[in-house]
């Protein structure tokens, strides 16, 4: 099972990806840890996300996309994996799709954690507001003004990858202002099938 989650900036995609690890046993793949991890290790992907990496620049998409073919061969992907963060944009999309294919393999569910970016902003504000007022230095993810650039980053280079997804009828939409536990409930209900999705789904109606 491959499982890409959507949503924008603090709709909670790191905790649930983290809750599928847990409840599935698949691989939770963060793009930046496994950066990190390939030059660590030293192959040849990571000695040239290194080079660009300490020369201040981007890795580009076919390095990125090479380091996810690497390490979704490792044994803890054989039953599947998780993307949290990834794909960032359409190419890096299709060019996801295109690996996965030479592989025959594809996403399986395309997970969107949809919320109400007004009241994010409320939060966030706040969360600013509440560690201003005790004196305490305001976390950089709660910064209002970093958070509004986060949002309209998303906004206009990852949301235009859905009708990519939603062409291939992979789309799942969840309710991502519910708390943590429903939406892993609703999760649970895309993830699930045959009589166990069912017998999900049937709790889920019945809160």
């Amino acid at each position: 099972m491959i499982v890409v989650l959507f949503g924008p900036p603090a709709s909670g995609k790191g905790t649930q990806a983290k809750r599928i690890h847990e409840r599935y046993g698949i691989a939770h793949l963060s793009t930046g840890d496994m950066l990190r991890a390939a030059i660590a290790q030293g192959s040849e992907i990571g000695k040239k996300a290194k080079a660009l990496v300490d020369g201040g620049q981007l890795v580009p998409d076919d390095i990125v996309l090479g380091i996810i073919a690497e390490r979704i061969e490792q044994p803890d992907c054989a039953k599947g994996f998780v993307l949290d963060g990834f794909p960032r944009t359409v190419e890096q999309a299709k060019g996801l799709d295109a690996m996965l294919g030479g592989k025959k393999r594809a996403v399986d569910h395309v997970i969107l954690m949809e919320v109400d970016e007004a009241e994010l902003i409320k939060r966030v504000e706040n969360r600013a507001a509440e560690a201003k007022k005790k004196g305490e230095p305001v976390r950089p993810d709660d910064d209002p003004e970093t958070f509004k650039k986060r949002l309209g980053v998303y906004k206009a280079q990852t949301a235009p990858i859905l009708p990519l997804y939603e062409a291939q009828g992979k789309i799942r939409r969840v309710d991502g202002m519910k708390s943590i536990d429903e939406v892993t409930a609703q999760i649970e209900v895309v993830l699930s099938s045959g009589k166990q999705g069912k017998s999900v789904l049937s709790r889920w109606l019945t809160r």
